[in-house]
């Protein structure tokens, strides 16, 4: 009897230390089982259901494109002035005033009487000179060593002339001692840049040469 009980309380107690040892895990077990089976969230989502106290306010997915539109625009940097567009050196303004050519220096001046001009052609080449008043009357011969007088022209009034040879006429216009009356000189011109082919006497009495 003495040694089956020793036996039976061997295994009683050796039964004891095993049940202890079961239930100081189990607890642990549980939880880990229990982590294990729960699901893990990423930050910025929350599973249905959650407190909205656990999920991100501001997750970062809103601050970018397609969904930062409905954030607050902002306000367009100002551009300094120097940065401003300037216009290129080429660019031309309609608004600005045209320039004007550099008037001609008449070759001489007169004194017109009551708006009025005598002509005096005087031919000192030995060519035949054709002249017209223009808008007056048909064209004309002179003869070499000739003249001739127009007279009671009404200003303005322009008076072209050519040499029968197609030579160069060197023209010297003159105002004479008379009141309105004006004296034009033909000579032979051996160069081309000399050559002159009208005269046209202004209303203010300018005479001007072509």
């Amino acid at each position: 009897m003495n040694m089956k009980s020793q036996k039976f309380r061997k295994s009683a107690q050796l039964f004891g230390a095993i049940f202890g040892v079961l239930l100081i895990s189990l607890p642990a077990i549980s939880q880990a089982v229990a982590q294990e089976s729960t699901p893990k969230v990423d930050q910025g989502e929350a599973p249905s259901g959650a407190s909205s106290s656990t999920l991100n306010p501001n997750p970062s997915i809103f601050s970018e494109p397609p969904y930062n539109r409905s954030q607050a625009p902002v306000a367009p940097r100002p551009i300094p002035r120097d940065q401003t567009q300037q216009p290129s050196p080429g660019a031309v303004f309609t608004d600005q005033p045209r320039l004007l050519q550099p008037q001609q220096t008449p070759s001489a001046t007169i004194a017109l009487a009551n708006g009025t001009v005598n002509i005096t052609l005087v031919n000192d080449t030995a060519a035949t000179v054709t002249f017209q008043v223009i808008g007056d009357t048909a064209p004309r011969s002179l003869q070499g060593k000739s003249n001739v007088i127009l007279q009671g022209l009404k200003a303005p009034v322009t008076v072209t002339f050519e040499r029968e040879d197609r030579g160069q006429l060197i023209v010297t216009p003159q105002a004479s001692s008379e009141p309105g009356s004006l004296e034009v000189t033909f000579n032979e011109a051996t160069n081309a840049a000399q050559g002159r082919n009208a005269l046209r006497i202004e209303r203010n009495g300018s005479v001007f040469l072509n």
